[in-house]
């Protein structure tokens, strides 16, 4: 299934599904794709229920959001494709480099990337983001696929200037907008091998990342095993688990985002990510 939040007109964000071009009303059963989540598998079987029965409507006529909304934590994989960590011109990591993104920075399908005043190199950066779903600390490596409850895109935009100039990376990724995510979370029994994907990022038609999740460094079963050692994972917990060679920063010359372009980020099996880029207030 893909899980999806959207509005119609001036109404308030709902769970829906994505079926066909059509959204599957979810908002009688879940007040949000979070709830859904936490209901575990009793409610996802609920969720597959309404698919027949439920009221149906034209992705067009919709707005797609971020489709989680509010997770508890995103957690972002920094340097996990080896292209990426040479091209930055940092060393291969031997333990996880792990960071956040503030969840204000979320915006979905569709809604603009905005510039901020405050930096001169703003980046782009395509990632295969998992969404937890049975929490848990402690799991073991091999039964990180019972704590999964699906996969979406997210595109870990930076600003360069601001994230570079401290250790601590949280604030340069978390500007206002900074976290496109989706267009929809697609639950684990679609995708089989989640390290087969391949990712690519284009702006205006120019190809700019293409890569495959085979090259991660840490996989996921890596990622859920070290994030759980330190602190309970919960459900709705996003990991993004890195991103490959072709970002801004490691272009010669550099090159940055630009008001007036549209990014896409295109995963197999999760579709595609559109988010114009406009100049920030």
């Amino acid at each position: 299934m893909k899980v999806v939040t959207y509005s119609r007109g001036e109404e308030s964000p709902r769970a829906g599904l994505l079926v066909d071009n059509q959204i599957v009303d979810l908002s009688a059963q879940f007040p949000s794709v979070l709830a859904l989540i936490q209901g575990g598998e009793a409610a996802l079987e609920e969720a597959k229920k309404q698919l027949s029965p439920g009221e149906k409507v034209p992705l067009a006529d919709v707005k797609l959001h971020a489709p989680l909304l509010a997770p508890p934590r995103i957690f972002c994989i920094g340097l996990n494709y080896r292209d990426h960590a040479i091209e930055s011109k940092m060393e291969i990591p031997k333990t996880p480099t792990v960071f956040f993104k503030l969840s204000s920075a979320l915006i979905g399908y569709g809604a603009a990337i905005e510039l901020p005043t405050l930096s001169k190199q703003p980046d782009y950066e395509a990632e295969l983001a998992c969404v937890i779903g049975k929490g848990g600390y402690r799991i073991a490596a091999a039964d990180w696929q019972e704590h999964v409850f699906g996969y979406t895109i997210l595109n870990d935009v930076s600003a360069r200037d601001v994230q570079l100039s401290t250790s601590q990376w949280t604030m340069g990724k978390s500007f206002n907008t900074f976290a496109p995510l989706g267009p929809a979370i697609v639950t684990k029994d679609e995708v089989a091998d989640p390290h087969t994907l391949d990712v690519k990022l284009s702006i205006d038609g120019e190809v700019l990342q293409h890569s495959n999740s085979r090259e991660l460094i840490f996989k996921l079963p890596d990622l859920i095993a070290y994030l759980s050692s330190i602190a309970p994972l919960m459900p709705g917990d996003i990991i993004s688990t890195g991103t490959p060679a072709g970002v801004g920063l490691g272009r010669t010359p550099q090159r940055w985002l630009r008001a007036g372009e549209t990014v896409t980020v295109e995963i197999d099996k999760l579709g595609k990510l559109v988010n114009p880029v406009v100049e920030g207030k």
